[in-house]
């Protein structure tokens, strides 16, 4: 899959604040396109594991849409946890999968406990419902699950439990995931089939597991 990202800066018109920044710095307001990769040869192969990482700005998120977009071009479903629907159901009852196939996908993604499968995700912390999220698509069972800024609002130690856990899932299941992150330390647990490393001076790196 050969993949281009890049994004155009917006006109912007100066006010006295800018202009003293501009003074001050030697610089002028960024204009045209920003390119962050031209025809990037991705191997994305369905039912795997695909990690970009990196600094805040250097493009990951852009590189992982870019992605997206060519997946859904196929027909591949794809869903991202950031646009999944809320729902005030209790969350054991938030499934359309038996009871015994939900509560040992609840289990893999953190959130085993008896009291808080009786709870609606409205009561849930950040991190929990997030990791309600990603259940919730596993349940759907696409052909992709996309999570931008992946493991953010989790400790970091329960990251590497669901990213574990994900590297089983992803297995056994055979749903693909499209991960953004700046968390570099669930990669070990992850063990991405592919791993994207974006740097901010525009250089990009490819481990490809299978290589």
């Amino acid at each position: 899959m050969k993949i281009s990202a890049q994004h155009q800066f917006l006109p912007k018109t100066p006010t006295a604040r800018s202009a003293m920044v501009m003074d001050h710095f030697g610089i002028g307001f960024e204009t045209g396109h920003h390119v962050i990769a031209s025809d990037l040869e991705l191997p994305i192969a369905p039912g795997s594991i695909v990690l970009f990482t990196g600094d805040s700005g250097a493009g990951k998120s852009s590189l992982m849409r870019a992605v997206r977009q060519q997946l859904e071009a196929s027909d591949e479903t794809v869903l991202d946890l950031d646009e999944l629907a809320n729902s005030e159901e209790l969350l054991v009852n938030s499934f359309e999968s038996p009871l015994e196939e939900t509560l040992p996908l609840l289990a893999r993604c953190g959130l085993g406990e008896s009291q808080l499968m009786l709870r609606t995700p409205s009561e849930l912390s950040a991190g929990q419902h997030y990791r309600f999220k990603l259940a919730q698509a596993i349940s759907q069972k696409p052909d992709w699950i996309v999570a931008d800024e992946f493991s953010a609002t989790l400790d970091r130690e329960l990251a590497k439990v669901v990213a574990c856990n994900i590297r089983r899932i992803c297995d056994q299941s055979n749903i693909g995931f499209l991960f953004a992150t700046t968390h570099r330390d669930i990669t070990e647990d992850l063990r991405p089939d592919l791993h994207v490393h974006c740097s901010l001076d525009g250089d990009i790196r490819i481990e490809n597991e299978h290589s």
